[in-house]
C-alpha cells in the first residue's frame, strides 16, 4: 500500500513541477508483480519467474529443474558454449544444456531487476533445451524478447544489441567470400 501512496505523491509532484506536460504524458511504472523482490530464496525466485514464463511464453516448463551456480566471469567464460547472456558487452549468464546448469556471473543480486532478468533469460534456454537448434544462437532472440518484456513491465529495457541478436539468430556463416 505504501508504494501506491508514494506513486500517487510522485505523480502529483510531477504534475505540479511539469505543468506544460499533459497528465496523459506522465507515466509511472509500478511493478505489476513485485513478489519477485520478496522471494525468500533462489528456488522461490525461480518459481515466480517460471510462473511468469508459463503465462507469457509458449515454451513448456520442464519437470527437471535447472541447477543454478554463481561464478566469476573467468569461470563462466571457460564454460562458454551453447547460450550466453551479455549486457553492455559483458557476460552475465549462460545455460549449459548438457548438465541443465544455469551459470550466473557475479556480481549477481536477486534484488536488482536487471540481474533477475538474466536468470529469466537462462530459464528460457532451459525450456528450449529439449529441442533441436540449427545453431545455439537461434535460441537467443526469443530469450532476449522475453527478458525485455519482463523488464518492460518494470519500466526498464534490456540492454541488447538487437541487430546483432537477429543476425546471430539467423545462423548464417559470417566469413562468406565469393569463390
Amino acid at each position: 500500500m505504501s508504494r501506491i501512496l508514494i506513486a500517487v505523491a510522485l505523480a502529483t509532484a510531477l504534475v505540479t513541477l511539469c505543468p506544460t506536460q499533459s497528465r496523459a504524458e506522465i507515466k509511472i511504472h509500478l511493478d505489476p508483480a513485485p513478489q519477485w523482490r520478496q522471494a525468500e530464496d533462489l528456488d522461490a525466485l525461480v518459481e515466480i519467474l517460471e510462473s511468469w514464463l508459463d503465462a507469457e511464453s509458449s515454451w513448456e516448463r520442464r519437470e527437471e529443474k535447472p541447477k543454478i551456480r554463481l561464478s566469476s566471469s573467468a569461470e563462466a567464460s571457460a564454460r562458454l558454449g551453447a547460450t550466453a547472456s551479455f549486457q553492455r558487452g559483458r557476460l552475465r549468464g549462460l545455460y549449459d544444456p548438457d548438465g541443465s546448469v544455469i551459470v550466473l556471473v557475479r556480481p549477481w543480486n536477486p534484488s536488482r531487476a536487471e540481474d533477475v532478468s538474466v536468470l529469466l533469460h537462462e530459464l528460457v534456454h532451459h525450456r528450449q533445451a529439449p529441442l533441436h537448434w540449427y545453431c545455439p544462437a537461434a535460441q537467443e532472440l526469443s530469450a532476449y524478447r522475453l527478458q525485455d518484456a519482463w523488464l518492460n513491465e518494470r519500466g526498464l529495457r534490456a540492454d541488447v544489441n538487437w541487430v546483432a541478436v537477429v543476425l546471430d539468430a539467423g545462423c548464417t556463416p559470417r566469413d562468406i567470400h565469393p569463390g
